[in-house]
């Protein structure tokens, strides 16, 4: 199910004009760039701009920026290192070109659980 991105590493890149590196979305959880390495900056609930943050401007229910606004107006991005671009990293089901694959799904639909608890999460989606 989740082979799709293999061989491929997908970054996710947030702000307005889509530059500021926030993580790897499909790198083990031991990577340190991982979304899913709690360890890691872009894995931490602390760490400022972390997606699992909910305070953070990546990470709240209610920033423009966040992938768990459902009514997000510059979510993030997901892309690989050669500028591919695979949709929108939102919950926001009105947003054009919105990324619906099989990993972005789970996340979509479990994120609250996901916060704290990642290594679990990884481990339960790709193991």
């Amino acid at each position: 199910m989740l082979d799709m991105f293999a061989d491929q590493t997908l970054l996710i890149l947030g702000d307005s004009d889509h530059r500021f590196y926030l993580g790897k979305l499909n790198a083990s959880e031991y990577d340190m760039e991982s979304i899913w390495n709690e360890f890691g900056i872009y894995g931490s609930t602390y760490f400022t701009y972390s997606l699992w943050n909910k305070n953070g401007i990546f990470g709240s229910e209610y920033s423009m920026y966040s992938p768990f606004n459902e009514y997000a107006s510059c979510p993030p991005i997901i892309a690989d290192k050669r500028g591919n671009f695979y949709g929108y990293f939102t919950i926001n089901k009105l947003k054009r070109n919105r990324a619906e694959f099989s990993l972005v799904l789970i996340i979509y639909e479990y994120y609250r659980y996901m916060r704290g608890n990642t290594g679990y999460w990884y481990r339960k989606i790709f193991n």
